[in-house]
């Protein structure tokens, strides 16, 4: 995509926005499940939420931080410190605020770099970025039906 022909549709601003309330949705979503259904509860075989909000860490701040400063990541969704649905919040929170401040470092050019995010991703940096959101969204997705399934009413979505 060439976010320069589209840049009065989209600025990075705007991106930065939609990408923080998707967070915050998802947080919400986070919030809502009983610590126990939260690592344990599945459906047909898919991972319990707490697996899909440690994916989710381990892309966000890691992938953006490569993305700005260049570092070297690992994708790590095997953190042992993430192991409580208070330590999940804490380091959602973390990984919220890391965004906004990779996020005020970044030139708007930057995003149609090529960029090979954790040695094996390929993509611009927009793509990449619009992948975060994407994913979060799917695994949201997924969150809402397991609260549905265990007789929690979700948030709203549309409340982002």
């Amino acid at each position: 995509m060439n976010t320069t022909a589209n840049s009065n549709i989209l600025s990075s601003g705007d991106l930065l926005k939609n990408w923080q309330a998707n967070r915050g949705l998802t947080r919400r979503v986070i919030e809502a499940f009983p610590e126990k259904e939260l690592f344990e509860f599945s459906i047909a075989g898919m991972r319990p939420f707490s697996e899909m909000t440690k994916e989710l860490l381990a892309i966000a701040g890691p992938g953006l931080d490569q993305i700005v400063n260049g570092s070297d990541q690992i994708l790590d969704e095997e953190r042992t410190e993430w192991n409580s649905k208070e330590a999940l919040l804490k380091a959602w929170d973390e990984t919220t605020e890391l965004i906004n401040s990779l996020w005020s470092k970044m030139e708007d050019s930057k995003f149609e770099e090529r960029i090979k995010l954790f040695g094996q991703y390929e993509n611009t940096v927009f793509d990449s970025i619009t992948y975060f959101v994407e994913n979060e969204i799917h695994h949201r997705g997924q969150g809402y039906v397991y609260l549905r399934a265990i007789g929690i009413e979700p948030p709203f979505f549309w409340e982002k």
